[in-house]
Formats: C-alpha cells, structure tokens, sequence
C-alpha cells in the first residue's frame, strides 16, 4: 500500500474517511496534513497507544482506536517499541487537547507531525469499528487539507486502486538492515538468534533479562548466518522469530530457514508472524481473518494446562487447525496447543517430536497484560533439553486430559 503523502501541518482542519465500499466518514485533520491509504484496522486496547503505533506489524495498516480518548499521555521517549511510528495512519474519536504525563515530552498529535503520519480525529469509531467488524478489513484512505477537496470519486479510486494485504511479503521493509547483539543482563546462559521480521524491542529485552545473548539478524538472513550468529562464529543455543506484518504464505525464504532449524532439532520459538511461520513449515495452511485481532484484552486457552490468559494482540492472518488437533509433519507430530476462546483461532503450536513451539500473541507485551511472560521461561526450558512435549506453565502442573475447551469449564 502506498506511504502517505504530506503537506504539512496545518491545524485542525476538515478531513475524510473513504473506505473500500464506499462508506464516508467526515472529522478533523490530526496529525500531518496531507493523504494516506492503507488497510483499516482497528485496535481495542484503551493503553499503550504509543506501543501500538512503533509496532512494526502496522505498517501499511490505518489504525482504528476504539477507545474514545487517545492522547492523554503524551508522547514520550522510552515507550516506543522501535525506531519510528509504523502505521499507515490514524483515526481517533476524541483526542486529548493537553496531555497529562510527568514522562510526556510532547503531545501526540505533535509526534505524529513530526513524523508524517496522516490522521482523523472526531470519526465516530464505535461505528466505523461495527462497520468493518460486519463487511470486514478493507482498504481505506484519509485525506486532509487539499487532498480532501478533491471529487469524492477520485478518493475512492485512490482507496480502491491501492494493492492489498493478502500475497504481500512486507518483513524486509520493516527489518533491520545489519545484525546487533543485545548482551545477556548478568551471566549469560544462553544464546540465541532472533530473526527480525518486524521485532519489537521489548522481546530481546525479555530474553536479554533472563540471561540470553540476542543475536538480532535481519529478515533475509540465510540458514548458515543463522546457524553461526553465536559468538565467534558458533551456533546459537536456539532461533527465535519475530512478530511482524504481512502474508506468511508470501514469506518463502524465511519458511526454508525454519526449516532448516527444524531439521537439526535446534530449539525454537516464535511469536505472531513468527507462529504462523511455523506454522506454514509444518505444513499447516494460513488464511486471512475477516477484521484481524488488535488489542491487549484477548483471551486464550493454553490446551496444556487449562490455564487461561488475557493477551495482546496484533495479526490479520491465522493459522488453519481446530483446538487440540495433532498433525504428522516432516518433523513428527504436532499439535494445536493454544485457541481463542472468543472465535476458536488458533492461537499457538507445539512440536511433539522436535523442541520448537510458538503462540500467536505477544508474550513480551508492553504496555500489557504480562499473563504470557512465562514462555520466555518455556524458551529457556528448552534450549536446556526439556522435551517441548513437557513443558508446562509457571505453576509447573500440566493437563494430560483431552483438550477440548468447549468440553471443560474454562
């Protein structure tokens, strides 16, 4: 989908939303001036906005916020999750005329500026969000300042015009162009390589704070740099993959590197993208979800223990399987371990035969929930041989029943 295209900043004047089918809704320019397209999606989280908006899986995407007020926070300096706002554009109800932070260093209409990112305030989101959660994801233009004086036709041809998301491969836009190392906090007990496909920066902080060396490597880093990213040329003690934005089915030279980890038994975790990833390398299939899951306040079920979490989230693509289900692959068996218990996603993967997993959400989760830390403690677990078959939650109990949630209390 294409950047967007800025005049400036120039106050709080008129702006429209023109969505895919047509639909319109009118409110203020917020932000840059100028206009943008992209995929509308929206976000249900009521905190963590800055998180949201450096979260590298939103590029391409116009962020919907259903939480009526944004902004009142300010923008500050440490909460961003990488180098740059990643969002196509922004579309708020009501945003916050002074924010209010000992931590603000400027207001967030003033980052968003400073950063070109088109947006729309006094939308009425609870009916835009009805609308897309109804029709589904679609494509969607904001326009402000001149670009929002032009034929109502000629928008909705630039919307329509745009290229979607499904067949996309976006990783490389969004990864690191060198290598870097994250240094173990204390002593280091392990090391692994985490291929940034869209990485936040909390995830290497994660580890980092439970004594691993994270050689970050970029997203079109081959097997053999996977495989000698350790120190000094050796071998990592395990292989993470990153969240990120795009269609996993498009993402084929990174499937044949988790392949490649997956045939010499290496460890190996992942998150969001990084799931869907293994789950394309086990021979499972992805499809795309009709609005996606966006927010801090998904539940899932993990199969293994019953034990149910609040997570956040950020995927328009999901996994294909049902809950429990165990497939043969190239690898031995593997099986559904986690599932929405909102709409039944598949929500994580386990290999039963090979020391790999990974769960669809974001474990590491800044600003919220921290109900999924502990699978850097599972990561960890493995990387020092517990068979993945056996590992279990923080409370160390595991459920060997059958693992079917709509059989069981939750």
């Amino acid at each position: 989908m294409s950047e967007a295209t800025t005049q400036g900043r120039g106050g709080r004047g008129p702006a429209v939303l023109v969505l895919e089918d047509g639909r319109t809704f009118r409110g203020r320019a917020y932000g840059r001036v100028g206009e943008t397209v992209g995929e509308a999606v929206f976000s249900t989280g009521m905190t963590g906005y800055q998180e949201t908006l450096t979260d590298p899986s939103y590029h391409r995407q116009v962020v919907v916020m259903t939480a009526p007020h944004v902004g009142n926070t300010g923008y500050n300096d440490e909460d961003a999750e990488s180098g740059r706002i990643w969002v196509a554009g922004y579309v708020v109800r009501d945003p916050a005329r002074v924010p209010s932070s000992w931590r603000s260093r400027r207001s967030l209409e003033e980052e968003l500026d400073a950063q070109g990112v088109v947006g729309v305030s006094g939308v009425d989101t609870r009916a835009l969000t009805r609308h897309l959660r109804e029709r589904g994801a679609m494509k969607v233009g904001v326009f402000s300042g001149e670009a929002a004086q032009r034929p109502a036709e000629q928008l909705l041809e630039a919307v329509r015009t745009a290229p979607g998301m499904v067949g996309t491969d976006l990783a490389s836009l969004v990864s690191t162009p060198e290598p870097y190392v994250v240094p173990a906090a204390g002593e280091r007990r392990f090391t692994v390589a985490a291929v940034d496909l869209g990485i936040k920066s909390m995830t290497p902080q994660r580890l980092a704070e439970r004594g691993v060396e994270v050689a970050v490597l970029p997203s079109t880093a081959t097997l053999e740099q996977v495989l000698t990213s350790g120190p000094d040329g050796t071998a990592p003690d395990g292989v993470f993959f990153s969240n990120g934005p795009g269609d996993p089915a498009a993402a084929t030279h990174e499937i044949e590197v988790l392949q490649g980890v997956l045939e010499r038994r290496i460890p190996f975790f992942g998150i969001c993208y990084g799931n869907q990833l293994l789950g394309r390398a086990l021979g499972f299939g992805t499809y795309k979800l009709k609005y996606g899951h966006r927010g801090i306040n998904q539940p899932v079920m993990d199969l293994a223990t019953r034990k149910v979490e609040v997570t956040a989230h950020n995927h328009g693509f999901a996994v294909e399987g049902r809950a429990g289900e165990v497939r043969q692959t190239p690898y031995g068996r593997a099986e559904v371990s986690h599932v929405g218990l909102n709409d039944g996603v598949v929500e994580g993967l386990r290999c039963l035969d090979a020391p790999a997993f990974s769960v669809q959400y974001h474990p590491e989760a800044a600003a919220g929930p921290h109900d999924a830390s502990y699978l850097f403690d599972r990561f960890l677990a493995l990387m020092g041989g517990t068979p993945a078959a056996q590992l279990v939650d923080d409370t160390g109990v595991a459920d060997t029943t059958e693992n079917d949630p709509t059989e069981k209390d939750a």
